[in-house]
């Protein structure tokens, strides 16, 4: 992949743009998973399955207000999906 501004499918089907990748990489609480999400933009992969604790990770980030729109989208979306695990008893 070229160029640093080719989105990138994280979760849920959604395109996260390469420095917002990044941004959230420099974010988020876990430095292993922090790792992955530089790994795989390094490496131009354009999709990354999330465990449910990376998933967390990422909520936790963009608790205070995601510093981009795809990152909103990102966080709305894995907020609606964490709800549904919760009211199905899966979480």
């Amino acid at each position: 992949m070229k160029g640093a501004h080719h989105a990138r499918d994280v979760s849920a089907g959604l395109p996260i743009p390469g420095p917002d990748v990044l941004e959230l990489a420099r974010l988020v609480d876990d430095q292993a998973f922090a790792e992955r999400l530089e790994t795989t933009y390094g490496n131009g992969a354009r999709i990354l399955a999330l465990e449910i604790q990376e998933r967390e990770s990422i909520l936790r980030a963009l608790e205070n207000g995601p510093p981009t729109a795809a990152l909103a989208e990102l966080r709305g979306t894995l907020l609606a999906e964490h709800v549904g695990r919760v009211r199905d008893g899966l979480v």
